[in-house]
């Protein structure tokens, strides 16, 4: 038996300074104890698209065989790949073609893998890399800021320099979509609604890869909005949280959380919000339309797969979403071309929710003729929920979006959420060093020279000090200012420098702030 899955943890000490992906050898693995010393790691690449510090991805491959001669009966080996990166894709791709010859031929072999990765150059966003490893090339593209989710471009024909390439992925990090849904697809907007207001979800599925793929699909289906609370793909009970998340003294966390072993059904029976997956369908079969159930309802070990909960929804049922996908498996058509409907979907209900919400937080900007170079920029407005849904009425959802319901109630609800506050921070971080770097170029238009010649000298000593800790902070905090404004602010400061006492110039030049 072999299996893939994805699990993500918090940081531990075996990790190594700098690393932002290791490939681990695992000696005999068994389900009581995941993780094991590494034996040596090696560096990936060091990327800052998506890391998330306060985690890591493990990517596991992992292979039984029957052995009536172990305790057991079975050898269990795996090879863990761990990654700050939710690459899944890659590093899943990579993993079925390292792992069956590595537990063949061992250490010797994952060396040779490691050799090959040395090789690889730089990730550049948005360029085309060629990745050797073990004989083969792997043709990829990271993603930018600027892509859209679904619609990363890759060369998939192979033109006559390409002749070495093996194969082209079409993508690094998302899962196939429509496949992880495909059980619960009548229910993908219900599904979408719960990921959005951050409620506490269980998936429970027979396998990890099963559990782990679904976990991420849930994550993926509210982009470009980033889930800003936590997700186990993989979660055992073994997990440090346990016994937090399984208590029923208090409400469950805002988490995701994939599940296999069937104790969860009890431990996990109080969540509000269990989504049950059976079996994955092969491309054709029509699921079944199955009803949403009461979280009453759920057994302990023979349930059947569904969505329990008493959960309901804001907005009125997209029907022909789900008609488009029902007729899509009747006509066999790809599962690829199936998660490219579904995800174009998702982003288009997403993008329909979030553009009302930025164009109210952008008018809490100032106005640039506010800024002056003599006064501390100013502050970002309040956001005020009243005044939000005020600008629904003729600036809401309804101008990009057919669907009715209550979308009054459903920013409500996400205003309260981790996800709001996520976006929030994020959008109150980037406007404020908008504001910054426009406090910048205002400095820089002004003939500072001449201001400091009308000023004393404690005044003029003052303001270079400013000037250097604006310096600063534009690295430190990697302000959107353009390098020609920043040596300009840099050529004022020693212009005034100049202009003072020989003695007060030493100082000034020493000093880095």
């Amino acid at each position: 038996m072999v299996r893939t899955g994805a699990c993500r943890c918090s940081p531990g000490t075996v990790s190594r300074p700098g690393c932002t992906a290791c490939v681990w050898w695992a000696s005999t693995w068994s389900w009581a104890r995941p993780w094991r010393k590494p034996i040596f790691a090696i560096c990936l690449f060091q990327i800052l698209i998506q890391k998330d510090p306060a985690y890591y991805y493990g990517y596991v491959y992992f292979r039984q065989v029957r052995d009536k001669s172990l305790k057991r009966g079975y050898f269990q080996k795996s090879l863990v790949l761990i990654s700050k990166l939710p690459y899944v894709h890659l590093f899943r791709t990579m993993l079925k073609q390292i792992a069956p010859e590595y537990f063949e031929k061992s250490e010797a072999f994952l060396e040779a893998v490691c050799s090959d990765v040395d090789r690889w150059p730089p990730p550049a966003p948005g360029k085309i890399l060629h990745l050797p490893i073990m004989g083969i090339i792997m043709k990829l593209r990271i993603p930018t800021y600027r892509d859209k989710p679904g619609t990363t471009p890759i060369v998939q024909n192979m033109h006559q320099g390409d002749a070495q390439i093996s194969m082209a992925l079409p993508t690094v990090h998302e899962v196939d979509l429509f496949r992880c849904f495909c059980p619960v697809f009548f229910h993908i907007q219900m599904l979408w609604e719960l990921v959005l207001l951050g409620e506490p979800l269980v998936v429970m599925a027979p396998s990890p890869s099963e559990s782990s793929e679904t976990v991420l699909a849930l994550v993926s289906c509210i982009s470009p909005l980033k889930y800003c609370s936590d997700f186990r793909p993989y979660f055992t009970i073994h997990d440090s949280e346990f016994k937090e998340y399984t208590t029923r003294t208090q409400a469950p966390p805002s988490v995701i959380l994939g599940v296999t072993n069937p104790f969860f059904a009890k431990t996990l029976q109080h969540w509000p919000h269990i989504i049950r997956i059976g079996d994955i369908k092969l491309p054709g079969e029509v699921p079944k339309q199955v009803k949403v159930k009461k979280l009453k309802n759920l057994k302990t070990l023979d349930s059947k797969p569904g969505v329990y909960t008493s959960y309901k929804p804001y907005l009125n049922k997209d029907e022909e979403i789900v008609k488009q996908l029902q007729k899509g498996v009747q006509q066999k058509r790809p599962t690829e071309a199936q998660s490219v409907i579904l995800r174009r979907y998702f982003l288009e209900l997403t993008e329909s929710f979030i553009i009302p919400l930025e164009r109210y937080v952008a008018s809490l900007m100032p106005l640039q003729k506010c800024i002056s170079p003599w006064k501390s920029p100013p502050q970002l407005r309040q956001f005020s929920q009243d005044d939000f849904m005020k600008t629904l009425e003729k600036a809401g959802p309804q101008l990009t979006s057919g669907l009715k319901g209550d979308w009054i109630g459903l920013y409500r609800h996400f205003l309260k959420s981790p996800n709001f506050d996520g976006w929030f921070r994020s959008r109150q971080k980037e406007m404020t060093q908008k504001l910054e770097a426009l406090h910048l170029e205002a400095l820089c238009n002004e003939n500072l020279v001449f201001w400091s010649q009308k000023h004393t000298e404690v005044e003029t000593v003052d303001l270079v000090l400013k000037l250097k800790n604006k310096l600063l902070q534009a690295d430190r905090e990697q302000l959107p200012v353009k390098t020609e404004t920043l040596k300009k602010l840099q050529t004022h400061i020693n212009d005034i420098i100049l202009a003072l006492p020989d003695d007060l110039q030493d100082i000034l030049l020493k000093t880095g702030t």
